[in-house]
């Protein structure tokens, strides 16, 4: 079984097609995204179009939510440009659209050759909560025996994360659409799984980023979210969903 794993592609949708392009070279059965399927970018219809298309498995991410759900929008806007492009991502997404972010569960789960495999964006409770992967291996077996998987898939931090323990498999694939990593592109990973095995290939392709970059400030919508798309960082004030 060979799976590919992205996240947070956050209205990019030349940054997806860029992954899906490089993953299907590769030889992937199927696709999952752990959500964030919005925010931040230009294109959120287009980008839904693809993903919907392409027949990939998704989980709600914190974006979404707020898209989706009136309860999930923040009673105050938080410090940044996350709700300023919220409510521009409001006005523009098509009503077909909002309705298939509300049909996304906060988790989901696949069985595998190697387990049982559980993806969700920040956290298997909500999305807007970061579950923290980066912890000891007695924890991370902890953590996985809790939820009753061998391998566990979270996004939410934009920054790609793989550690194998006696117990399992824990990664995070990165971001598709708002790398944060220091380097601009596409991240994504590719899961080779056989029987009580998984290797796992992190990559990052590239796209046309400064095409990218032109449509978010032709929408009038932040220039340090272009500036981000086209150097893989933002500045500390600006919290990715």
């Amino acid at each position: 079984m060979i799976l590919g794993v992205i996240s947070d592609v956050h209205a990019n949708v030349l940054a997806l097609e860029a992954a899906v392009s490089a993953m299907r070279q590769r030889g992937v059965d199927s696709i999952i995204c752990l959500g964030d399927l919005v925010g931040y970018g230009p294109s959120p219809n287009e980008t839904l179009d693809l993903i919907r298309a392409e027949g990939i498995m998704c989980c709600l991410g914190a974006a979404d939510e707020r898209i989706a759900f009136d309860f999930a929008r923040a009673r105050k806007p938080r410090i940044g440009v996350a709700d300023q492009i919220l409510e521009w991502t409001r006005e523009v997404i098509e009503p077909r659209h909002v309705e298939f972010l509300r049909t996304l569960p906060v988790q989901r789960r696949l069985n595998t050759p190697a387990g049982r495999l559980r993806f969700f964006h920040g956290s298997p409770d909500t999305p807007g909560e970061r579950l923290n992967l980066n912890q000891d291996p007695i924890s991370l077996a902890q953590l996985l025996e809790r939820h009753r998987c061998a391998i566990m898939v979270a996004g939410a931090t934009h920054v790609p994360f793989y550690r194998q323990v006696q117990a399992g498999w824990v990664l995070n694939p990165g971001s598709v659409g708002l790398a944060l990593n220091g380097e601009p592109g596409a991240d994504y990973a590719v899961l080779n799984i056989s029987e009580g095995h998984v290797d796992v290939q992190m990559d990052k392709v590239e796209y046309d980023f400064a095409a990218v970059a032109f449509d978010i400030i032709a929408w009038g919508l932040p220039r340090m979210v272009a500036d981000a798309v086209q150097y893989g960082r933002m500045p500390e004030t600006t919290e990715p969903d």
